[in-house]
């Protein structure tokens, strides 16, 4: 991948009053010097990664000793962004960097639930844990600093914002990494999340020098064969209730181990029911290992899938979230159709 250009300002979009006050409150927690562990949720994406590695090179910048210390591995198609800082990830040793940091920055979430195994460590500590997040539904964080609004596309807009607002220089690498956030975070800007200022800040970080089809092969086009083998597999469960607009697909148990593939690599396959006509809601169903069944919400229209996932625990984004139930796949898989059809019914009538 060629290299970004060298570091600049961030750029003329404008800037809403209520995040620049947010920024600067946000900001007086850095200190030159101090240790400051960014972390997000399970099984990143390319928003919650991609804001975290651009803000440890924003602060790095600004000499402040961070670290990412995610629950989980960096997705193998997302590593091309720790590329040449390798050495940021501590996330195989996060509890340890938690343990000693200075302060903490969830991004992309709101909730210590999200975490993992690091809630609990996180909710030991007695430092400021500040929050960098667009999601609509409400979780539960220690107190510190909060950047939160659902009305960016993305957690990787409003890292912009800080740095916007702060007049800190992006870098090239910073730039590709916000880049990559908002690029996925907006379906590759098509979903209903993009916004005009969205496109505004893409045309931004593309002045810094990035190539977008270089970006676009790192994060679409470079699928392993044995997610391509999953996804045929997948798509040969679905089920459509046309009348509804239901339509889900489950990934049959053992499918990730039989053809070597990471639960992250799963993002995306809800994508397909929701692409048949006249679905207004999509599902994917996943049994994982601790007893519980993951459920991801895609819908279109009218349907508000943040609602729906915090019937179950859940939450994220008013067309994609997603909860995990506790039982069997197919009591969870009857438990949760049953509400979605009675959800699809209640709207058409109306």
């Amino acid at each position: 991948m060629a290299a970004p250009k060298a570091r600049r300002p961030a750029g003329g979009v404008e800037l809403p009053a209520p995040r620049k006050r947010a920024a600067a409150e946000l900001a007086k927690l850095f200190k030159s010097g101090m240790r400051v562990a960014l972390t997000t949720h399970v099984n990143a994406d390319g928003d919650g990664l991609g804001s975290e590695v651009a803000l440890w090179h924003i602060l790095t910048a600004k000499g402040v000793r961070a670290v990412i210390t995610n629950p989980t591995p960096v997705p193998e198609h997302y590593a091309f962004l720790l590329r040449g800082i390798e050495h940021a990830d501590k996330s195989r040793e996060a509890v340890r960097h938690l343990r000693r940091a200075d302060a903490v920055v969830v991004l992309d979430i709101s909730d210590l639930g999200r975490l993992g195994q690091l809630g609990e460590v996180l909710r030991e500590r007695k430092v400021p844990v500040a929050c960098i997040d667009h999601h609509a539904t409400d979780g539960v964080l220690p107190d510190g600093p909060r950047l939160v609004d659902p009305e960016a596309c993305a957690t990787g807009e409003l890292v912009y914002d800080l740095a916007r607002a702060r007049r800190w220089a992006l870098s090239g690498d910073a730039a590709r990494a916000l880049y990559v956030a908002i690029l996925t975070d907006t379906g590759g800007f098509r979903f209903s999340n993009t916004s005009p200022r969205a496109l505004r800040i893409a045309a931004d970080l593309l002045e810094h020098g990035l190539d977008p089809e270089e970006i676009y092969r790192e994060v679409y086009a470079s699928s392993s064969e044995g997610r391509v083998r999953l996804l045929a597999e997948v798509l040969e469960t679905l089920v459509v209730e046309p009348e509804l607009g239901l339509a889900w697909v489950t990934v049959p148990p053992g499918a990730l181990e039989r053809y070597g593939v990471d639960p992250e690599e799963l993002e995306g396959v809800a994508e397909f029911p929701r692409s048949i006509k006249g679905v207004r809601l999509a599902l994917l169903f996943r049994q994982l290992a601790n007893g519980r069944v993951k459920i991801s919400f895609r819908s279109v229209g009218d349907v508000d899938v943040a609602k729906l996932a915090a019937q179950f625990g859940g939450g994220g984004h008013q067309r994609a979230s997603g909860a995990s139930l506790v039982g069997s796949l197919a009591e969870v898989q009857a438990t949760v159709l049953q509400v979605c059809r009675e959800l699809l019914a209640s709207n058409r009538s109306r």
